[in-house]
């Protein structure tokens, strides 16, 4: 019916329904944040991480030009060798809508399924911490891929982004982009603080080669400063080798 007839048109229809499955989103993300755990948990995360065996990497990227097919990946290195153990991708077809702020309601079941996978075929391989090509805390709900992976894998998570997201007061403005130029060697950081004065994660110059940051932010079951020393131990190069793989 035209909106004329004084029926909602087609666009009005689908605009509800958006917002419907934005009700339903947020109430399903909101108890699942209730389960976050933002500190050390494991034993690993000793100092000097002694324990840690195996580090899986995760993301899930487009097909060019195609905004539904995707493919879910899963890599798993060993550490400190960094050393590639175990591979998985599937192409993938994107049926939720794509909804600022609630990605992981469209991609996390899949890197969910990647996981059963591995558990069925090598469980031995099982990753005791996950990094995730996203973010974590550093979202504008404070609860991003990385944390909802965490939680539905209740496996440590952490949120290593090439971008800054730009959430909560943060910009990558001229006061960002004089502290970039500080960092002057690998290993070097600087926290993001939001206006509302949170730590929502940190800047962290992950090589000496890299001219750019990458920005680390927690998802589950680790604090900040261990998932910093996790991410740069994990960096031949500028990303994090468990996620660079599943980039190659």
């Amino acid at each position: 019916m035209d909106q004329e007839d004084g029926q909602p048109s087609v666009s009005e229809d689908e605009k509800s329904r958006e917002e419907e499955i934005r009700e339903e989103w947020e109430r399903e993300q909101d108890l699942l944040k209730q389960k976050l755990i933002s500190w050390d948990i494991e034993e690993w995360q000793e100092p000097g991480g002694a324990l840690l065996r195996y580090v899986g990497g995760v993301d899930v990227s487009f097909v060019k030009g195609d905004d539904v097919t995707a493919c879910a990946s899963l890599v798993v290195v060993n550490f400190p060798e960094l050393e590639v153990v175990y591979e998985d991708c599937r192409l993938i077809q994107l049926t939720a809508p794509y909804i600022p702020g609630f990605l992981a309601f469209r991609e996390a079941n899949f890197l969910v399924e990647c996981f059963d996978r591995l558990k069925s075929i090598q469980p031995d391989l099982v990753p005791q911490v996950i990094i995730v090509d996203g973010n974590g805390i550093l979202h504008p709900r404070e609860f991003g891929l990385a944390c909802h992976l965490g939680i539905l894998l209740d496996l440590p998570t952490v949120g290593v982004a090439k971008k800054l997201f730009q959430v909560d007061g943060l910009e990558k403005n001229t006061a960002h982009t004089d502290k970039v130029k500080e960092l002057q060697k690998g290993g070097d950081t600087f926290a993001l603080v939001g206006e509302s004065g949170k730590v929502l994660g940190m800047a962290l110059k992950s090589s000496d080669a890299s001219t750019n940051p990458v920005y680390v932010s927690i998802g589950h079951r680790i604090s900040l400063n261990t998932a910093v020393w996790l991410v740069r131990r994990c960096c031949r190069y500028r990303i994090p080798e468990p996620t660079r793989q599943v980039g190659l």
